[in-house]
């Protein structure tokens, strides 16, 4: 077998065999083909495209390009829940908690945030003394135990798609659905969860800006995973504001907790009872998602939900007492109000630009290794559509010595655009839920 031969026969447009597939991700992962082939593939997959099993086969050779995650020893049916990413969106920190107060064995990994994007272990690790380095047994057995445990994705997984991805990010092949899908659906695969919810988010904060193009996404990656043998859905969400009001570490964990105590976002709660109706119904402990949404509802009224939480902080070193006050949590020694530079309505956010204001103030970081500092970031006061009258405080800025406040200022001025009258309409909080 030649890659020779497998470019040309992409080039023209031909299906791709399980055997080539398979030849191309583990020459290239152990370096027998070279970059200027592989790259050659890609842009032959970005102009033909792959159909359903081509994916699927790239999907699986990605996935067994390096370890895979055994969770059999953790009883129950696991449900994982992957975001494309997205601004102020904090649904991992509520719904861990909400989901296994149920029932449900929660073994999350997950990833640092890179760019305007945030990470579920940066937002973790604000927590004092919290420890998302886990060994497996550990990880297992807090599983066994409380039903939930989180950890860094620190295990080889899908080194395959570590190395394409790179690759396509320096050759213009990012933008191809195959190739992003069978990226994503892979480190799920190797993870080693029973049932997959996927959160394809559409919108001016993330990485699909058009519902057309989310729900082609989401599409192909609920193929994958129901060929592959694990039960998936897609819920295809808007981005076109931060889901919830808070965008920082701290701030993001201070939000969950508010949140599983009933005074959170509504819009932030929503989602998490919508995702955790059919994570629910997926690990088989409700017959429907109208059921399952009382089971619930039921969990945050009662505090079952709260007390969850609290336990998976005790159980992984962190300070529980956080849950009962969270000023406990690290906060920036400055605030400063954003105010309205006119009377209007909110008429438009942009997300992505919410997300960079608190990456220049140090909540993110712009290239791996970076320091986040996890008591900054911003606290949105007005969501889309909302009333402001000029002077009045839109957001505050949590800062620390002036670090990136100019620039926030700045970017803060082009993301929030007032207008006279009321939009013409609001963006839903959910678009689609894709099953098949």
């Amino acid at each position: 077998m030649r890659m020779y031969d497998i470019i040309a026969r992409k080039r023209d447009g031909r299906e791709l065999t399980s055997p080539e597939i398979e030849f191309f991700v583990e020459g290239y992962t152990r370096g027998n083909i070279p970059d200027y082939q592989a790259s050659a593939l890609l842009m032959a997959v970005f102009i033909n495209g792959m159909n359903e099993r081509e994916t699927a086969d790239l999907t699986m050779a990605m996935a067994r390009s390096g370890e895979q995650v055994d969770l059999s020893g953790i009883e129950g049916i696991k449900v994982d829940k992957h975001s494309t990413g997205g601004v102020g969106d904090t649904t991992t920190l509520v719904l861990m908690p909400l989901v296994s107060s149920c029932g449900v064995p929660m073994a999350k990994m997950s990833g640092r945030g890179l760019g305007h994007t945030g990470g579920t272990i940066d937002k973790l690790e604000s927590i004092p003394g919290f420890r998302t380095e886990l060994t497996m047994e550990e990880f297992i057995s807090n599983v066994n135990r409380i039903k939930a445990a989180i950890m860094g994705q620190t295990y080889n997984i899908a080194p395959a798609d570590g190395k394409l991805y790179a690759l396509r990010d320096v050759t213009a092949t990012i933008e191809s659905i195959p190739l992003i899908a069978s990226s994503i659906m892979s480190k799920k695969i190797a993870a080693g969860a029973d049932a997959i919810l996927l959160d394809v988010k559409v919108g001016s904060g993330a990485f699909m800006k058009d519902l057309k193009g989310g729900e082609e996404l989401a599409k192909s990656m609920v193929k994958i995973g129901n060929n592959l043998g694990r039960k998936t859905v897609a819920f295809i969400t808007d981005m076109n504001q931060p889901l919830g009001s808070s965008v920082g570490n701290s701030l993001e964990v201070r939000e969950a907790i508010m949140t599983l105590k009933g005074r959170g976002s509504e819009a932030l709660r929503e989602i998490c009872l919508s995702f955790g109706a059919h994570m629910l119904v997926m690990a088989g402990i409700a017959r429907d998602t109208a059921a399952a949404r009382s089971i619930l509802e039921g969990n945050l009224n009662s505090g079952k939900a709260l007390a969850k939480m609290k336990e998976i902080i005790e159980t992984q070193g962190g300070n529980p007492h956080v849950v009962d006050n969270p000023d406990l949590l690290p906060l920036s020694r400055e605030i400063v109000e954003f105010k309205a530079p006119k009377t209007g309505y909110i008429q438009r956010i942009e997300a992505e630009y919410i997300g960079k204001a608190a990456l220049y103030l140090g909540a993110g970081r712009e290239k791996k290794g970076d320091r986040v500092d996890p008591s900054v970031g911003l606290v949105l006061k007005k969501r889309l559509g909302d009333r402001v009258e000029q002077g009045e405080t839109i957001a505050d800025i949590y800062v620390n010595g002036g670090k990136g406040l100019k620039e926030a200022i700045n970017i803060l001025e082009m993301a929030l655009h007032i207008s006279e009258g009321k939009p013409d309409s609001l963006p839903p909080l959910i678009y689609k839920t894709i099953e098949n």
